[in-house]
């Protein structure tokens, strides 16, 4: 069977507390954090819901609720493992993942190869078919406001 198909991804964090927060499962340097139940890790999130739609499987909340204490501080790379574990469970290959994240002063930049060595890794396709972007608002929104920051996906996979 020549099944592809696409899933969108989307995830935002207001700022919190003291940084430094985690994108893509990468460490980054910022004067604040962010409110999460897990490490807040905004692209893993938008990653893991892709995958998960591409494959009909669901979001994030049915398989790890922010109101269940165990994911309190949770690694968010193990929740995207384990969201492409589901994906790989019902037969599909994942092809492609792109990732674009929304903030004013959060550098991508200097840690986009680390970063998308982390996302191949973990959803298991070659570092050539993951794409890791960052953007900002131009000052405007909520984004532009800094209050917090987001993350947009796309992810293919194909039986």
């Amino acid at each position: 069977m020549n099944d592809h198909r696409v899933g969108f991804g989307y995830d935002a964090h207001r700022f919190e507390g003291p940084g430094p927060i985690v994108v893509c499962g990468v460490t980054v340097a910022s004067p604040r954090g962010v409110a999460a139940t897990s490490d807040g890790d905004v692209a893993a999130h938008a990653l893991a819901d892709a995958v998960l739609g591409a494959a009909s499987v669901g979001d994030l909340g049915m398989f790890f609720p922010s109101s269940d204490p165990q994911w309190q501080g949770a690694n968010s790379l193990d929740i995207l493992q384990k969201c492409a574990a589901m994906v790989f469970d019902r037969g599909f290959d994942i092809v492609h993942a792109d990732v674009t994240v929304v903030a004013e002063s959060v550098r991508v930049a200097p840690h986009r190869d680390e970063m998308r060595e982390e996302v191949a890794r973990v959803m298991r396709i070659p570092l050539q078919h993951v794409s890791v972007k960052a953007t900002t608002t131009d000052g405007m929104g909520w984004i532009g406001a800094e209050e917090g920051l987001a993350a947009y996906a796309v992810v293919t996979v194909k039986r």
